[in-house]
Formats: C-alpha cells, structure tokens, sequence
C-alpha cells in the first residue's frame, strides 16, 4: 500500500482527500519510481474542478473518472517492466505520469529521463510540464533565432521563468512582463529587460519583437500585433482563464493568421522523452534552473493548489513527497 492524494468529486481543493491506495504494478513498458516530489500546474486544478465545462469530455462529466492529482515528478527508479533496458532500480529520474502526487507511480519508460545530478529532486519535479511548454513554445512555435527579440509576457510564472531562461540560452535578448515584486527576480534569471505591467503598458512603448511567448493572454490581438515586428511570431501558451481562455485563444489566431504577415500560434505542449533529454542538459549545464515558489508536504496538497490557483505564484509550487 502507498499514501496518494485523490479526490471523488469535482470542487475546490477541500476535495482533495490522502488516502492509502494499492501500490500500482508496473506493465512491460513501464517504471515503478519512488517519488521524492512532484509539482502542480494550473491543469491540475482545472481537473480537480472540472472546471470550465469541456475539460469534463477528458475527466468525465459527472464524477471524475480517475480522480488522482499530478503530472510532474522526480525521484528514484524501484523497478522495472521486463521490456525497459534504459533504466534499472536506484537510477534518479524526473519526468511524468498521471497521479504523481503519490508516494509511488508507474511511469511510460519514455516519460522519463535521468535527473541531472547537480539538482534537488524538487528541482528537478518542477521542470516537466511548464519547462517543456516553453520550450516547443519558443524554439517549435516561435522558430526563435540567436540575437533575435524574444518579449515573454508572464515572465514570473512556471512556464515564463523558463522561458526567460530558455529564450536566453537561445541566443536571443529577453523582455520579461511581471508585477513589481517580481521584477528583481526576472532580471536575476536573465531578461536584459524587465517591464513591470503596474508601471509600464508593455503594448504602448516603441519596442517591438520577433517572438512574443504570452503566458497571460489577456489583451486584445490588435495590441500583440503593435509591439511584434512585421513578421514577428506570437505564442499564446495559457491565459487568465485557463483552459477556456486557451480554446478561446485556439480560435482567434486561427481566424486572423492568413490575413497578416505576423504568425500567431497557440498550442498544447506534448511531452516526449527527447525534449526532456534537451532539458536536462540545460539544467545539468546550469543554463537554466527552476524558480520555486513555495514547497508543501504531501499532507498539505491541497493548500498547494490554493497557492496556485491565486495566479501569484513566483515560478512552480512543489510537493515533497
């Protein structure tokens, strides 16, 4: 048996129950971890809440049909389907896994990589999801080249401290967007710029970009438009009202991209065992290294996704585990 974090209703976090659970069993093409920790993203709790209305087509419309918290992880290998020859038992791994916050979970082999060795396995659980948004976000979507003007609209949240530091890593000079408490914090990550959004209207100054990667989408498309240069690429990757606000987001690129020489994406990362291999060698060369927030036990999950589901968190909420 194994302790996880559940929940069998839709609602706030207070549905949110720890629970024992069976150990899961492993499948030929699978890994058993230990996790050490795991990390939320706004997902989650849009899960957990079934909340907007479509997201019930994935989770179910009634009830949750599986009901476990939790995608991102680290921790070590405890053993391994008769087909995995990448991995055996001791091995650190990070990766992901539906129903990661839980003290074990059977993970795909190809969800998986090897923790670099210099970071904390909290670290590490912070990387997956938000990490791999930023970077198809910037190097797929927005084709970012060296000395090119990368402004990242959320620069303060999971996915924009990764992204200010991947665009970096890139080659490209870096225009971070956050609220004044933050603005030290972006600066210290690599943004030659920062723009705090109290002070300063980021769509009304004289700069303008060949990549904008928006992790807010909160502003009319006429006002991305003015600050991209004439062929500038734009990258909605989340948005205020999460997951409605993104199919919203899918809808109006598509209507106005064949009309203007400016491309506008909007897209769903997909996790894929290269692109975690490219991650881990930025974190392990320390180009790049997860902010975090704020760290809570297992017991206190569900204070977690409050923390998150205020919008205010400085990088990724973890859970040790």
């Amino acid at each position: 048996m194994m302790r996880a974090i559940t929940y069998r209703r839709y609602g706030p976090p207070d549905v949110l129950e720890l629970v024992e659970v069976a150990k899961p069993e492993p499948g030929p093409d699978d890994i058993l971890v230990r996790t050490h920790a795991a990390s939320v993203n706004p997902l989650d709790w849009h899960f957990m809440r079934g909340s907007p209305a479509p997201v019930r087509v994935m989770t179910g419309l009634l009830r949750p049909r599986v009901g476990r918290l939790g995608v991102d992880l680290a921790g070590v290998v405890e053993s391994v389907g008769s087909q995995v020859t990448r991995f055996v038992p001791g091995d650190e791994v990070f990766g992901a896994a539906r129903g990661a916050v839980a003290e074990y979970v059977s993970a795909r082999a190809n969800r998986l990589a090897r923790k670099p060795e210099n970071i904390s396995f909290q670290q590490a659980a912070a990387v997956p999801v938000a990490a791999i948004t930023a970077l198809q976000g910037l190097r797929d979507k927005g084709k970012i080249q060296p000395r090119q003007r990368v402004l990242v609209i959320g620069a303060a949240g999971g996915v924009g401290t990764f992204a200010v530091q991947i665009a970096e890593a890139f080659g490209a000079a870096v225009t971070g967007v956050c609220g004044t408490r933050n603005v030290e914090m972006v600066a210290s990550i690599g943004a030659e710029r920062v723009v705090d959004y109290t002070r300063e209207d980021f769509a009304g100054g004289e700069a303008r970009y060949d990549v904008v990667l928006d992790c807010i989408g909160d502003r009319s498309l006429s006002e991305y438009r003015r600050v991209m240069s004439p062929k500038g690429v734009y990258v909605g990757v989340g948005g205020s009202g999460g997951v409605l606000e993104m199919l919203l987001g899918f809808l109006k690129v598509r209507a106005v991209s064949p009309f203007v020489s400016q491309r506008f994406v909007s897209f769903i990362a997909s996790l894929n065992l290269k692109d975690l291999g490219v991650l881990a060698e930025l974190v392990g060369s320390g180009k790049v290294t997860p902010v975090i927030d704020r760290s809570y036990p297992l017991e206190r999950a569900a204070d977690a996704i409050r923390h998150l589901e205020t919008g205010h968190a400085r990088g990724k909420v973890v859970i040790t585990i």
